[in-house]
């Protein structure tokens, strides 16, 4: 019996030390080896924006590796938001 995929859409507002120490490169890295689209760019505010979508598992997958404390710089606090996915994406863009 072959377990149903359920695809959807992360977005992740992460706050700390996240610009200008390869943040969004290692984000990027991690959601291509999960297999999930998307982007990650630099906010005004001094935040990364985590947009993903793919598989629910592997979604959960790179928010946890985002609140792991593996990543360049250091980070604070992370927010998400769960939705359906909107399509459209391929590969994964640092913006």
């Amino acid at each position: 019996m072959r377990e149903e995929q359920t695809n959807t859409r992360l977005t992740a507002w992460v706050r700390g030390r996240v610009q200008g120490v390869g943040f969004r490169w290692w984000t990027r890295s991690r959601a291509l080896e999960l297999g999930l689209v998307g982007s990650a760019r630099n906010m005004p505010d001094g935040r990364v924006e985590v947009i993903a979508e793919g598989d629910r598992d592997h979604c959960e997958r790179l928010l946890a590796i985002l609140r792991s404390g593996e990543s360049p710089g250091s980070v604070d606090s992370v927010v998400e938001r769960w939705s359906d996915p909107k399509g459209g994406l391929s590969g994964f863009a640092e913006r």
